[in-house]
């Protein structure tokens, strides 16, 4: 049985909205469809959350109580801060991007991934999430500095993020069907899938080449294909196993897949977006997946 007192605070936390890892996370403000400027999600409150006053970055307290560096906390507060650059004209907040890109090209591997979760999971320690994350803030890095060394340090990441999950990589490949794993050692992750696929995305519109637009096109429809799968008629599946998905994880599916729409105006991502909108206005469906994803989180390994 996995229950220990530092994963109760954490799950706690979440549920009273006093995560700085889970914060409201609604549509990107400042986003757009044809240049890369906002983040399609809006991570600004992680900002204040952490209430980090310098430039460095933010830590992760994992379920031991110790505090490491976690990629994917860190790639999304610098995309935080750029939108609040953007936002407010903060040259502050361009400081902690530069800052936490230059996290990213000193702790990236030499074959372009980030070993993400290798406290937890050593040897399988590397995520689609991570990459996708890391490619979206180092192209704004670079956007704003033209230093090389992100543009560098973003094509290898993609090159990376890119190769077969059999061969070392974060993505899966079946006939015309793409799935970006952010744990490539567990079932499919929905919201991880989504934040790899934006990656792709501004990859796509930065280095506007013919593979990644392919690549981009192939997930989006799989996606599409997949939603079904996690949708259990009264809430969404955090994966595609059976882990449902706490509160906070179905309102981000929601926010999501309301951008996934507003992106790719393929209907599908809206009827689901509404529908689970649906469900979580509905009292008695999220007291129904509280209970059960509270019996899941308390039992997990």
């Amino acid at each position: 049985m996995g229950i220990n007192r530092q994963k109760i605070k954490k799950w706690t936390n979440m549920l009273l909205g006093k995560s700085a890892y889970h914060v409201n996370q609604d549509e990107g403000r400042i986003y757009s469809k044809t240049d890369v400027k906002g983040y399609y999600n809006n991570l600004t409150e992680k900002i204040t959350r952490f209430g980090l006053e310098n430039d460095d970055v933010p830590t992760t307290t994992v379920d031991t109580g110790e505090t490491i560096y976690f990629s994917i906390a860190i790639f999304q507060y610098g995309l935080a801060a750029y939108d609040l650059y953007l936002l407010k004209n903060d040259n502050s907040m361009l400081n902690k991007v530069f800052s936490c890109a230059n996290w990213a090209v000193e702790n990236q591997n030499e074959d372009g991934s980030w070993a993400t979760f290798k406290y937890e999971n050593p040897k399988h320690p590397n995520s689609s999430m991570a990459q996708g994350e890391g490619i979206s803030l180092l192209i704004r890095a670079y956007n704003e500095s033209k230093n090389d060394k992100y543009l560098k340090a973003l094509k290898k990441a993609y090159k990376y993020m890119i190769i077969p999950i059999e061969k070392g990589g974060t993505t899966k490949y079946y006939n015309d069907e793409i799935y970006f794993y952010e744990c490539i050692d567990e079932p499919l992750i929905l919201n991880g899938w989504i934040f790899s696929l934006w990656g792709i995305y501004d990859y796509q519109k930065f280095i506007k080449d013919k593979k990644s637009k392919e690549l981009l096109d192939k997930t989006i429809n799989t996606l599409v294909k997949k939603l079904p799968d996690f949708d259990i008629k009264y809430w969404s599946k955090y994966e595609d196993g059976k882990r449902i998905c706490s509160p906070f994880y179905h309102e981000l599916h929601i926010s999501q897949l309301k951008v996934m729409y507003d992106l790719t105006g393929i209907d599908d991502f809206k009827i689901y977006a509404n529908k689970w909108e649906k469900y979580n206005n509905n009292k008695f469906y999220k007291f129904r997946a509280f209970i059960k994803k509270a019996s899941q989180k308390i039992f997990e390994k």
